[in-house]
């Protein structure tokens, strides 16, 4: 056993040795180590081992070096031989090296010049071509900076485009593309704001053209509707066709003649063009296209479309505020309207120039808003207007207005629904003035007849008014016309008011037969409310006599004839025939019916006032004896009154100066009866009956002198009925035929009230007491006074139980 493990160790050990011999020597590490993992003492057995196997090598190189020993004596021996020749050829070498060193440097020299050349040449080929490839981008910069200093961003953004898609990406390794690239979305930024600031400038400026702008088209408009106007006057030339449209108008042709304006059309013999400005002549819209294209290229149209509808939805506001004195003058109305239509004429070219920018719906919605606003805005201040011509020239403006945007596209028929609004204030603006007018001319009238001289008078007096009368034409001259001057006056002051109401009327848009009726309604108003009233006025002042009242009913009877030559008039100008079913009348008649009555009715009254104003001054004395014999003078004063006035009347209708004398008689019977039967006095003597009666005798006298003829019989003297019957029972002193007869319808004394004919005996009685006092002081009354008193007392009783039982029954 000891013995093969021997054997083991020593082949291991031969293994190992073999591993050190032919292994690297840095890798012997392990093989060493398995010599110590192995049996204990087994490296003395391997050291034992290997200073044998060192002793065997020894022992071959030994061998080896003496059998090569004499060869290397010998090598080294003809070595020491050639060591001479080989110093003789390092000299002759390096001789040689040298001579051709020196030969050399100059090659050499030249050699390295010529690859300096070579790579100087490669250098310069390969910056040409990476220059070619810079220059494009660099000249594409150039360009970009250039349009950018000339504003032109459009092409800017354009160029830069160019830049980021083609031209950078092909040096996109240089620096300076790098820069470049970095450098363009900043231009991008700051084109934006610089078309954003210009079109800030645009918007601010476009506020301020738009006076200029609108007025501009307000004036074409109104230069389209006189060329049609004077185009349609010459239809019977020749047929007006349309020959071409500027802006969106249709301008017309007629026998070659081109025109805006009547005048310039008169004058031209051939075509004469008007010149049409646009919106575009006026305001420089780039800002606007320019900064569409920029921010739609940019991607952020819907920003920009979002930001300009926002601020002309701003500037439209402001448009339509107006300034607080807008009504004072026409101009304030006619800036406010300009300012209008040239913001809607700049939207208008916005909307047809761009694609998309604004919308008809977006022009629709900002249309009615402003309407809406507009028509509030003129209905407010339309109502501070007092002048007749300012509410006219506003509805001109606002007819012009309409018109001009009607041309647009915009719907006005709102604005000439608000212009028969207009129309009815219009209209009262006018009454208000016509009634100055007619006052002005009553107060200027001398309301007497108007003289004429010669037939030049006469004509030019029938120009203005249409009169005719056969009896006064046959009458030579110089003569006198029934009417005042105020009547033709009146006359052509109506016609005056018609035409003032028909200019309101035109371009209204309206047929004939509705201007008819609005003339027709408007010349009712003028009669029936401003002339009538006019009329009742001037009737009601206390400076209007009877003189002039009389000649006013004449007045109104002549207006009232001449109505039927207004309505010719009206006709004559519209052309609308009075027999049309819905034609209006005029209601003239009426009115001046109206004013005479009431003119009558003040002559009624004036006379009584007069009367009365000569009744206060009756001075009787009540208590006198006996009478004086004849009437009293206050009373022969108003007779002759009466008898001046009613000689006036003879060119009143003769119902009105009959009525009128009637009303005064009876007017006077009743404050005659009313001065006897006053509760103030309390006495009256037989003589003051007596002169009461002789004045009412006057009376009677006057009456049947027939101050105005036309009465039948006595029929005037009636009116003093009453009190003849009451003072002669008085007089005859008839009570037992009064009484006995009382209530029988042929009484003698059938008009004597009971109670009328006690107050007035019990006042009798009282003076006759008193009488027989002043008389019989210190005696006995006499028997006949004293029968006389009983009689008295026994009538009164009797008087009083009829007016008990009158009472009674009653």
């Amino acid at each position: 056993m000891a013995e093969s493990g021997t054997l083991e160790s020593i082949t291991e050990h031969e293994r190992i040795l073999q591993e050190i011999e032919s292994t690297d020597t840095a890798c012997v590490g392990p093989t060493l180590r398995s010599v110590y993992d192995d049996q204990p003492n087994a490296h003395k057995r391997f050291m034992e081992k290997l200073d044998a196997r060192i002793r065997n090598h020894d022992r071959e190189i030994e061998k080896m070096c003496n059998f090569h020993h004499q060869g290397f004596v010998d090598a080294i021996t003809e070595l020491l031989k050639v060591r001479a020749d080989a110093e003789k050829l390092m000299g002759q070498v390096t001789d040689t090296n040298r001579r051709l060193q020196d030969a050399g440097r100059e090659v050499t020299a030249q050699t390295e010049e010529v690859i300096r050349c070579r790579i100087q040449q490669r250098n310069m080929t390969t910056t040409v071509e990476k220059l070619q490839l810079c220059i494009p981008v660099l000249e594409m910069y150039s360009k970009l900076k250039e349009q950018l200093e000339s504003k032109r961003y459009y092409a800017a953004l354009k160029t830069m485009e160019q830049l980021e898609n083609i031209y950078i990406p092909r040096v996109s390794q240089y620096r300076f593309c790098q820069i470049m690239a970095e450098t363009l979305p900043k231009l991008r930024e700051e084109i934006k704001e610089i078309s954003m600031s210009d079109l800030k400038d645009f918007l601010e400026s476009i506020r301020k053209h738009s006076d200029k702008i609108g007025e501009t088209a307000m004036r074409q408009a109104q230069q389209h509707r006189t060329f049609i106007s004077a185009v349609q006057k010459q239809a019977s030339l020749g047929c007006a066709k349309p020959l071409y449209s500027l802006n969106g108008r249709t301008t017309l042709q007629h026998n070659g003649l081109v025109a805006g304006d009547a005048a310039e059309e008169e004058e031209a013999d051939d075509e004469v063009l008007v010149l049409v400005l646009t919106a575009q002549d006026l305001v420089d819209f780039s800002p606007v296209y320019r900064c569409l294209h920029i921010y739609t290229i940019l991607g952020d149209r819907e920003t920009f479309e979002n930001y300009y509808r926002k601020q002309r939805k701003k500037q439209a506001r402001l448009v339509l505020q107006p300034q607080s004195n807008m009504h004072e003058t026409v101009e304030g109305y006619r800036k406010y309207f300009n300012q209008i239509v040239g913001f809607f004429v700049v939207e208008d070219h916005i909307l047809h120039a761009t694609q998309g920018l604004v919308t008809r719906a977006f022009t629709d919605e900002l249309w009615n808003m402003a309407l809406s606003k507009i028509i509030a805005v003129l209905r407010t201040h339309s109502s501070y207007c007092n002048d007749p011509d300012l509410v006219l020239e506003l509805k001109n403006l606002i007819v012009i207005f309409a018109d001009t945007l009607q041309g647009y596209g915009f719907s006005v028929n709102r604005l000439f629904d608000l212009l028969f609004e207009i129309r009815d204030q219009y209209n009262e603006t006018l009454l208000k003035k016509w009634a100055l007018v007619f006052r002005e001319i009553f107060e200027q009238d001398n309301y007497s007849p108007i003289p004429v001289e010669n037939e030049e008078e006469y004509k030019s007096v029938v120009s203005r008014f249409p009169f005719h009368d056969a009896e006064i034409e046959k009458q030579p001259f110089p003569k006198k016309l029934p009417m005042s001057q105020s009547v033709p006056q009146i006359y052509i002051q109506v016609k005056e008011f018609i035409y003032a109401s028909l200019k309101f009327s035109e371009s209204l848009h309206r047929s004939s037969t509705e201007i008819d009726d609005m003339l027709r309604k408007s010349a009712n108003l003028l009669l029936t409310r401003t002339l009538s009233g006019c009329l009742q006025n001037l009737i009601k002042k206390p400076h209007i006599g009877l003189t002039e009242l009389v000649q006013i009913i004449i007045n109104t009877t002549h207006l009232e004839q001449a109505c039927k030559y207004l309505e010719d008039f009206i006709t004559n100008i519209t052309n609308v025939s009075p027999e049309t079913i819905h034609t209006t009348r005029l209601y003239g008649l009426s009115t001046f019916k109206d004013a005479r009555h009431a003119a009558e009715g003040e002559i009624y009254t004036k006379l009584n006032q007069k009367i009365d104003e000569f009744i206060q001054l009756a001075d009787y004395e009540w208590g006198m004896a006996e009478s004086d014999g004849r009437a009293s003078g206050y009373l022969m004063d108003l007779i002759n009154f009466l008898r001046s006035t009613f000689q006036v009347f003879t060119h009143l209708p003769g119902k009105v100066a009959q009525t009128a004398c009637m009303s005064a008689c009876k007017h006077l019977a009743t404050s005659l009866m009313q001065m006897l039967l006053d509760t103030e006095l309390k006495q009256i003597s037989m003589g003051a009956i007596q002169q009461f009666n002789l004045d009412v005798i006057q009376c009677e006298l006057f009456a049947s002198s027939e101050p105005v003829p036309g009465f039948q019989g006595d029929t005037l003297q009636l009116a003093f009925i009453d009190l003849r019957q009451l003072l002669d029972l008085f007089m005859v002193w008839d009570w037992s035929t009064y009484l006995a007869d009382y209530g029988q319808p042929t009484s003698k004394y059938l008009r004597v009230n009971p109670s009328t004919a006690l107050a007035l005996l019990e006042k009798v009685n009282r003076g006759m007491k008193d009488t027989s006092k002043k008389n019989n002081i210190f005696s006995q009354f006499r028997k006949n006074d004293r029968d006389k008193q009983k009689l008295i007392e026994t009538v009164v009783k009797q008087l009083r139980s009829l007016v008990n039982g009158m009472s009674q029954h009653s």
